[in-house]
């Protein structure tokens, strides 16, 4: 497996649990939590920039991995950020996000997003090295 379809794979794997995540906020009515206006209905209008910001961001990966740097660090920080919104509501006792799967889902984006890092850094480092 060559660095680049590595990179690929990573972020593809993370956008996917990413993606996964929300639909099980849904399930969890994630809308309360960040008070939502317009509950299931306003949470199904933001997701919708969300989800085509991911979706562009893997256009871009793909299309040019140099030039899409800026999104694949992007993606990992929306893995990270997801893991802390979601490990606070947890410390602070909210039982919502408690299944398996759904502590699976934050556990497997906070592995990727860290996985994704640090594949870059090690891409980065090559490219440095053969200058």
């Amino acid at each position: 497996m060559t660095n680049t379809s590595r990179l690929h794979g990573l972020f593809l794997a993370n956008a996917t649990v990413l993606i996964t995540h929300q639909i099980d906020a849904a399930f969890w009515h994630e809308w309360e939590l960040f008070l939502i206006p317009g509950g299931n209905q306003g949470n199904l209008l933001l997701n919708i920039p969300i989800i085509a910001l991911v979706l562009y961001a893997h256009s871009r990966v793909v299309a040019n991995l140099h030039a899409g740097m800026f999104f694949y660090k992007l993606l990992a920080a929306l893995g990270f950020l997801t893991c802390a919104i979601h490990s606070g509501f947890l410390l602070v006792g909210n039982e919502r996000f408690v299944q398996p799967v759904s502590i699976a889902l934050l556990i497997g984006t906070f592995v990727l997003s860290a996985w994704q890092l640090l594949a870059v850094r090690g891409t980065q480092s090559a490219i440095v090295a053969l200058k």
